[in-house]
């Protein structure tokens, strides 16, 4: 794909990125129900991230993600509803509290992520295990790179 600024080989070689990226999003975006799927997007994300770095504020939310206090609070109000994360005291002493995961999100996001690496196994099923550990290699460079920039790392597993 080559867009009308596309001059360069690498001008077409970052437009292809951006294109497949879109497309990259669309396809990994999680399903409704049907797909056998118990958390929506933000959910997802927002577990994993709570289950790698341990309980967290709004606060420290809003830094990890880059999104406003608002935002967080709509997303965590809806995931203490459903009895995925609760509520605690800050377990260093803070005044701010904290949400941690509960045993009912855990087993959600433990579910989610089954059924994605069984989808993500059908996908590379006919891959090399080479090419398929060479695309794990170029993700997680990608995401480094992006996470560099903006200066907000992601803890790994």
């Amino acid at each position: 794909m080559s867009g009308p600024q596309a001059t360069t080989a690498r001008d077409v070689d970052l437009a292809d990125i951006e294109f497949e990226a879109m497309i990259l999003g669309r396809h990994l975006a999680p399903r409704d129900a049907a797909y056998g799927l118990h958390l929506d997007k933000s959910a997802y994300t927002l577990i994993t991230r709570l289950q790698v770095d341990g309980p967290m504020s709004i606060g420290q939310l809003s830094d990890a993600f880059g999104l406003d206090a608002s935002t967080l609070n709509r997303q965590t109000a809806k995931m203490v509803e459903q009895g995925l994360v609760r509520r605690i005291p800050d377990p260093d002493g803070g005044l701010a509290r904290k949400f941690e995961v509960t045993e009912q999100g855990a087993a959600h996001l433990a579910h989610d992520r089954r059924r994605k690496l069984a989808g993500l196994g059908e996908v590379l099923r006919a891959w090399p295990e080479e090419d398929v550990a060479a695309l794990a290699e170029l993700l997680r460079r990608f995401n480094g790179s992006i996470e560099e920039r903006d200066g907000r790392p992601w803890p790994r597993p």
